[in-house]
């Protein structure tokens, strides 16, 4: 015959009320979810990570339960609680009914950790939990051409070492959330993103040859016609295999015949001051910008050069300039070309400066429509559902580019694609980076595209 006491104490069943109440609540959530019932990401987090939470608590607490039930006999005190039989029926049935429950238990902390790491590592779990600090990347996300992407696909790598990363790094950020202790605008770039061979290059090919690609550019004046300008480039892109031609274009920086390592002495990788090539026969060329010194270079951050040191705003594009966000709109029909000075009016309605959002959105457009009734009566009383178009367009152009709880706005984060608005390109090509022999890296234009 084997007997064993029963935990029977208040702590022990409060642990039982609090798992019980946890695994229920969770498995009528679980089923809501599995059938679509529900898409906010904060429920995600109550019972996908709270609920567990509890659960697992009230599993402790029955244990030390137990554990202050001993206590109690060996001072000396009397057992109140009856004793375990095993030769007793109801108490090998109450005992069988406890193991199931314990198998129960342990499929439930199982599937609320897979869903718990799998909410976690949602888009939305990233974009809008933390809400005021990550608006701005996620609103760049969803406007960009990769909103479809999920974070993780680009942050997070696979396998245990990665998952490890992840989550230290989230606890970290969660503190600083807490504890309001975040920087603000968010830091770019991100030190320790994954390499573009593993992301970027997943889908996109650059030892594909793709030759000379077309591009037309347009700028407007901030006249009553809203003047078009168009410059037509022929952008040399290039690329190839280097086994059947010789790589050319653009797309020979990142050719795995090409070597191209560089050294960065500003945070957000705008200064480079040396740059070392080693091409496809093996030849090492350096070249150090003018004035440099060999202390100034071993206090910065060596690299090797991907895909991300030209693209480096491929997931959360911002425009450098108001203007430029406005004749994307333009160009793209969102806002009407044919409202008289309204490329001028949104320019100056999106450079305003506003304590918030809010204030923003209600400014804005109050501004639009103001100049139009006041400045353009005729064209406010016969095209008013245009004007309204075009506060609706200024609207969307200040909330995806201006956050001013994060000290974020036009150009906060620099674009390394060209260089009219960022150094971009010329952070190497400027004639000033000069090998032993004489050499320079070329700022000659013809080298990326032709004008047209």
């Amino acid at each position: 015959m084997m007997k064993l006491p029963l935990p029977r104490n208040p702590v022990s069943l409060v642990g039982v009320l609090l798992t019980t109440l946890g695994a229920v609540l969770f498995l009528i959530f679980f089923l809501a979810d599995a059938f679509g019932l529900h898409s906010n990401p904060y429920m995600g987090i109550v019972f996908f990570i709270v609920l567990p939470s509890i659960f697992v608590l009230g599993l402790l607490l029955i244990p030390i339960g137990s554990w202050l039930h001993r206590r109690r006999l060996a001072a000396g005190k009397p057992d109140v609680w009856p004793k375990i039989d095993f030769n007793n029926p109801r108490h090998r049935n109450i005992a069988a009914m406890a193991f199931g429950l314990t198998v129960v238990n342990i499929m439930i902390v199982s599937m609320a950790a897979y869903a718990g790491v799998e909410v976690m590592d949602s888009t939305a779990f990233c974009g809008t939990v933390c809400h005021e600090v990550m608006q701005p990347q996620h609103e760049a996300f969803k406007a960009g051409a990769h909103a479809r992407v999920g974070c993780v696909g680009c942050h997070i790598g696979p396998g245990a070492s990665w998952f490890v990363k992840s989550k230290l790094s989230g606890t970290r950020q969660v503190f600083a959330v807490a504890f309001n202790t975040h920087e603000r605008p968010i830091p770019s770039p991100v030190k320790n993103l994954r390499p573009a061979r593993e992301t970027c290059e997943q889908c996109h090919w650059p030892e594909k040859f793709h030759g000379d690609k077309v591009r037309v550019f347009r700028e407007y004046a901030a006249d009553e016609k809203n003047t078009v300008t168009e410059t037509t480039l022929q952008m040399h892109i290039g690329g190839g295999q280097s086994a059947n031609r010789p790589v050319t274009g653009i797309h020979w920086h990142t050719s795995l015949a090409t070597e191209i390592e560089y050294i960065t002495t500003d945070a957000k990788r705008q200064v480079i001051p040396w740059v070392r090539l080693k091409d496809r026969d093996g030849n090492v060329r350096e070249y150090t910008a003018e004035g440099v010194t060999a202390a100034d270079l071993a206090k910065g951050e060596r690299r090797r050069m991907d895909c991300v040191d030209c693209h480096n705003r491929p997931g959360h594009p911002f425009a450098s300039t108001a203007e430029k966000a406005v004749d994307a709109a333009l160009a793209s029909g969102d806002l009407p070309l044919s409202l008289p000075f309204v490329r001028r009016e949104a320019v100056a309605a999106v450079k305003g400066t506003y304590p918030n959002q809010q204030t923003a959105t209600d400014a804005i457009a109050a501004k639009v429509r103001e100049f139009y009734k006041t400045q353009q009566p005729q064209v406010y009383m016969t095209r008013r559902p245009e004007v309204e178009r075009a506060v609706v367009s200024v609207l969307a152009i200040y909330s995806r580019n201006v956050f001013p709880a994060m000290n974020v706005t036009f150009g906060t984060y620099p674009n390394n694609i060209g260089h009219m608005d960022f150094p971009g390109c010329f952070r190497c090509h400027d004639d000033s980076h000069k090998a032993k022999d004489g050499r320079v890296i070329s700022q000659t234009c013809d080298a990326c595209h032709g004008i047209q």
